[in-house]
């Protein structure tokens, strides 16, 4: 995620605490992370946690250059890719929700001022101007998403008069839904090896045999421990999955933690109330595993059993065909084949 933020990682540290400490990590944790800043000449920490805006204060006030944490890193990253109007506004929104707690850190020069004559003036007020400026800029970009959410609403209520059924896609960032939407939908959508190359949703018709079968939608790319402030941002982005006929839940299955990412994707849906759509896990990237050069039936049996899930590839093309069918059953069951027809459909 820091290399996508544009840093450069020169060491890494580790450490197992029952709390975090006033300054997160310990004494002598600090210590080791003051030596490597000079010895490694970093000008940046980044912690993979959320920091209290106390934490972040103390820690850089014993090490006397930047911190950033999780939180901080996550919006940078989003406001990279961040492209439409949307996509901004709800980017800034929890940019702003972000800093205002940690407005008091750049001012804490008036603590030390102690009380009497002459300790209030511009600095307090400049500290109480910013705070209000603030919150007046977050509630500005709260009626202007809310005004996205109408709109949105609209064409979702269009759309369901229609009739035309809603397939999303979902998954952990850099899984591989953009790349997909593009195959399935033969367009040309950004997807890029990045993470959260996707922030806004880009729904596309898909037609099967000559006739619009179904609407794809593709969404924002998950991650574990997003901060509460993204995932109120992004609800306009997110209130397009309530909609949905179906999810596929897109995973890369070459990924080291395959199996906590898609955990940490399923514990998001329940969070927002979407357990209950039928859903089709979808294993992307089978072509980069070892056996990548044997027939698709082969790889498929070295997948472990737990998945029940449709082994795809979405750059060449390998289990798009089985990949259709599971879906046209679910969304268009009546001219479908029988469901034992079927390779590890999970609902």
């Amino acid at each position: 995620m820091a290399r996508s933020a544009g840093a450069e990682v020169v060491g890494s540290v580790a450490q197992k605490l029952d709390r975090p400490t006033n300054t997160y990590v310990g004494k002598g944790k600090l210590t080791e992370i003051q030596s490597m800043l000079v010895d490694l000449g970093a000008t940046v920490v980044i912690l993979d946690d959320e920091l209290t805006p106390n934490q972040q204060r103390n820690i850089e006030q014993v090490l006397k250059t930047k911190v950033i944490d999780r939180s901080a890193l996550i919006l940078d990253v989003f406001a990279r890719r961040a492209s439409t109007k949307e996509g901004r506004l709800q980017v800034e929104l929890a940019q702003h929700e972000y800093l205002l707690p940690r407005l008091v850190g750049q001012w804490e020069h008036l603590e030390r001022l102690g009380g009497g004559i002459g300790t209030r003036g511009p600095g307090e007020t400049q500290l109480e101007t910013d705070r209000r400026l603030i919150r007046n800029r977050i509630q500005k970009l709260k009626r202007e998403l809310s005004q996205v959410r109408k709109q949105r609403s609209l064409y979702r209520n269009r759309r369901r008069r229609q009739g035309m059924p809603v397939v999303s896609l979902v998954g952990y960032t850099n899984a591989g839904k953009s790349t997909l939407l593009n195959a399935l939908a033969k367009t040309d959508v950004v997807a890029e090896g990045k993470m959260f190359s996707t922030l806004d949703p880009v729904t596309k018709r898909i037609s099967v045999d000559g006739r619009t079968s179904f609407l794809l939608t593709d969404t924002v790319g998950f991650i574990q421990k997003i901060p509460a402030g993204l995932v109120a941002a992004f609800r306009a982005t997110l209130e397009e999955l309530k909609e949905s006929d179906l999810i596929l839940h897109v995973i890369d299955i070459t990924h080291q933690n395959a199996p906590e990412q898609e955990q940490v994707v399923n514990d998001i849906l329940i969070n927002l109330g979407l357990d209950g759509i039928p859903k089709i896990p979808v294993l992307n990237k089978m072509d980069m595993l070892p056996d990548a050069g044997h027939e698709l039936e082969k790889i498929n049996a070295k997948v472990p059993r737990k998945y029940k899930s449709v082994p795809i590839s979405s750059t060449n093309g390998w289990g798009l065909d089985q990949l259709m069918r599971s879906i046209s059953y679910i969304v268009h069951p009546e001219g479908s084949p029988s469901q034992g027809e079927f390779i590890d459909v999970t609902l």
